[in-house]
């Protein structure tokens, strides 16, 4: 196992764009299952923080490792500082904030993130892929980021503007230590990040910087949408034994 970081991840019942998200079933198992399931391969310190009683219940159908939090929240930043404030992390605890509809984050993935983080002086960190689909620069559920030429984060875009730079595709992951967490909830939700409803606008509207680990290998998007679930569902399939 890699060591020496926590994984939190959010799941909240209350999507819009697909009804009951963490309970969606891909190819026999929840979304909210697949998710922890593979965290826990990298990390027995790996928990659910979610605002869902009927969450709450099925998670605990197959782990102990879940943490109720307020149904308030306004971003997944801040129900993974509610539960890191529950499991008492010191402030230099690394929080590996992985999205509860991330299902198939790679290990090899977070291993670099986790790298990166601590040879790279930065705030935060977080992941992105090449953009393989043209069709993904117009899809607003395909956020995407625009880095420097030091693979930091300018800015992060649901719709890019009509121009060539260089846009990859944001993988929905972060890291960071307790410390900057605390100060990170203290922000104001800038207008931003609540039109665009992208938490780590927060982050670069008050200038914190956002490391970006650049991963090449094929990795699936995250299920946002019921397409997204049938992609998941042929990812899986294609990669049967």
């Amino acid at each position: 196992m890699i060591e020496n970081f926590t994984i939190l991840i959010p799941s909240r019942i209350g999507s819009t764009r697909l009804k009951n998200k963490p309970l969606v079933d891909i190819n026999g198992m929840t979304l909210v299952e697949r998710v922890f399931k593979n965290a826990i391969t990298m990390t027995d310190k790996s928990f659910i923080a979610t605002d869902s009683r009927k969450v709450l219940k099925h998670v605990k159908t197959f782990t102990q490792n879940v943490i109720m939090t307020s149904d308030c929240h306004i971003s997944g930043t801040d129900r993974v500082f509610e539960a890191a404030e529950a499991l008492k992390l010191d402030d230099d605890s690394l929080i590996i904030n992985l999205q509860g509809d991330e299902p198939f984050m790679p290990k090899k993935l977070v291993t670099q993130l986790v790298a990166d983080f601590y040879n790279n002086t930065c705030d935060v960190i977080s992941a992105c892929h090449p953009i393989d689909n043209i069709n993904d620069l117009e899809n607003p559920n395909c956020v995407k980021v625009l880095c420097d030429e030091k693979n930091f984060a300018i800015n992060f875009y649901r719709k890019t503007p009509n121009d060539n730079a260089d846009y990859l595709r944001h993988i929905g992951i972060y890291g960071y230590k307790m410390k900057t967490l605390k100060k990170l909830v203290k922000l104001e939700p800038t207008s931003n990040e609540l039109v665009n409803k992208l938490e780590q606008l927060r982050f670069i509207d008050n200038n914190y910087s956002i490391y970006m680990t650049k991963y090449l290998s094929k990795i699936p998007s995250g299920i946002d949408t019921q397409e997204d679930v049938d992609n998941a569902l042929n990812f899986l399939l294609s990669n049967e034994d």
